[in-house]
């Protein structure tokens, strides 16, 4: 009960903590790719030390698919943030940023703005068709565990990646906090995705992790259409969205996917050109 108890807040406050003093604020980026290797095996193996369901630990044969979203999309991350100080640059009347700031309350600024730019574009890929068919590759994901939280179509990536940093790169963000920010993404989407069974008590509310999030991916109609935040539920309580988690009810094998498609591929390659497929 104590590692249900801490593991979350200990995981995402430790590592961010951790980022901060081995990339010197952000600076020297390079050694944030190391400890991003070593949230994810310390949050598999939490996941064997107290799982939510032990099947959502085992292959479903999408491993090798799920490392491929991965690979894709931290790449793509990754050059977004390398060409981010030429985009600052072209931007006229930047310089809002607060650079007085400590890096650690710049970052967590930035967190908060692109968490409202990530849940609004979430939210519109629930309600317009051709966002929908990009981001249901997402919602095809038969079990939840920390590493397919990167499970994502590149255009839809790219779409929740512009709705995030617009505002930041108007406000004139710098490179390493930028660099911060990706890394705190990173981590938070091994506790959403996650099959530790954590519990986080009042928390719940306003930190979308797994707990909330599981109803995010039910397959059923309208259930899923609940919880988008990345970071936070609070743009969710806003737009009347939440749905709090429920300890009586245990989602099992079979619950999650795309609803009414059961036959949705499973493949990577095949996940990209789905979108564009007739109806």
């Amino acid at each position: 009960m104590l590692l249900r108890v801490t593991f979350a807040p200990l995981f995402f406050a430790g590592f961010l903590a951790s980022a901060l003093v081995v990339s010197d604020g952000g600076t020297r980026p390079l050694p944030l790719a190391g400890l991003i290797v070593a949230a994810n095996l310390v949050a598999t193996l939490v996941e064997r030390l107290i799982p939510y369901d032990p099947r959502f630990n085992a292959s479903h044969g999408d491993g090798g698919r799920d490392l491929a979203h991965a690979v894709v999309n931290e790449l793509a991350n990754t050059v977004s943030v390398l060409v981010m100080p030429l985009v600052v640059a072209l931007v006229p009347g930047g310089g809002a940023w607060p650079l007085a700031w400590p890096v650690a309350a710049q970052v967590a600024f930035a967190i908060l703005v692109a968490d409202a730019g990530i849940t609004l574009a979430h939210w519109a890929s629930h309600r317009v068709g051709l966002l929908w068919r990009l981001h249901a590759v997402h919602h095809s994901v038969e079990r939840l565990y920390g590493f397919n939280g990167l499970m994502k179509h590149p255009l839809h990536q790219a779409f929740e990646l512009i709705a995030a940093t617009v505002p930041l790169v108007l406000l004139g963000m710098p490179q390493n906090v930028a660099w911060l920010l990706t890394f705190a993404v990173a981590i938070q989407l091994l506790l959403q995705h996650s099959n530790a069974d954590v519990r986080v008590g009042p928390l719940a509310r306003v930190w979308a992790i797994a707990p909330a999030h599981r109803w995010h991916h039910v397959a059923s109609a309208g259930d899923g259409d609940v919880n988008f935040g990345l970071f936070t539920s609070l743009w969710d309580h806003l737009l009347g969205t939440f749905r709090a988690a429920d300890p009586g009810r245990r989602f099992t094998p079979g619950d999650f996917g795309v609803a009414g498609r059961p036959d949705y591929p499973r493949g990577y390659p095949a996940q990209l050109v789905e979108p564009f497929r007739g109806s």
